[in-house]
């Protein structure tokens, strides 16, 4: 069965982003405090935010090779237990 999204996601994305954006926009004007005030406490979001994403980057990719070290002994044991099966098919055709 087909499916016909004629691009309605991207549409939906970009409704979400224009609608963030607007609503930061507005927060910003809205803001009770002074210009310094809010860019510092901006300024601050922004380093906790950034601090935040390397660190679940850095355990992201650890996380992976983790799972890549599992998934590569499970595809070794598995051929491992292949070529041992055919071995004793072999053996058994043979007697």
């Amino acid at each position: 069965m087909a499916r016909d999204h004629d691009g309605g996601a991207g549409a939906i994305l970009m409704a979400y982003l224009l609608g963030a954006i607007s609503g930061a926009a507005i927060a910003l004007l809205w803001v009770p405090g002074t210009g310094e005030t809010t860019r510092r406490y901006l300024n601050e979001k922004v380093r906790d935010g950034k601090q935040k994403a390397t660190v679940a980057a850095r355990e992201g990719r650890e996380f992976v090779k983790r799972k890549r070290t599992t998934f590569t002994t499970a595809v070794n044991r598995g051929r491992e237990a292949y070529e041992q099966a055919r071995e004793k098919e072999g053996e058994r055709e043979k007697a």
